[in-house]
């Protein structure tokens, strides 16, 4: 039986991993609508303000559900200053790891996550909709995404720094 540390590291992985498939299938989606969106307005003079605000929306959410993915895949950008050095070790990228997660990324995550509820809980109590006609309704539901996505970048930083911390005793002991 897996311990259980182990089945919510695992955990939070596998859904990290499902709100980066759903970000990529929103990539087809987004190269679709703005299709859409370019035909209809240079071939037929006619254009949508929801869907020209849908595409800026849907950019913000494909990064915001494709971040924690990214960072467990190991293909986020890092100043690679000392990380890609072949002269470091696995132990030493382990550190730096830690070290990054616990001082720069936690850190932002947590501010961005603190500060964005009061923001999501505004929108929602006030039924914000888009400033001009023909917008989004329901901003509050597009806005919801900035703490769930910097939520689960938290959560794939710990999960990360955990397996990062027992490579490191595992290479001591």
């Amino acid at each position: 039986m897996k311990p259980f540390l182990d089945t919510v590291l695992d955990g939070i992985e596998r859904f990290n991993a499902a709100l980066g498939r759903v970000s990529a299938w929103l990539v087809v989606g987004l190269v679709g609508l703005t299709l859409y969106d370019v035909a209809m307005r240079y071939l037929f003079r006619s254009g949508s303000i929801a869907a020209q605000e849908l595409e800026w929306h849907l950019f913000g959410i494909i990064i915001l559900l494709g971040a924690a993915w990214t960072l467990q895949r190991d293909e986020h950008v890092r100043v690679d200053l000392f990380y890609a050095s072949a002269r470091l070790s696995d132990r030493h990228r382990a550190v730096i790891n830690i070290a990054g997660n616990l001082l720069f990324l936690l850190p932002f995550a947590v501010l961005i996550i603190w500060s964005s509820v009061p923001f999501v809980h505004d929108a929602f109590v006030r039924g914000e909709i888009s400033p001009d006609p023909g917008g989004l309704t329901h901003r509050w539901l597009l806005k919801a995404v900035i703490p769930l996505g910097f939520g689960m970048l938290a959560a794939q930083a710990i999960v990360n720094t955990i397996r990062s911390a027992r490579s490191l005793l595992r290479a001591e002991g």
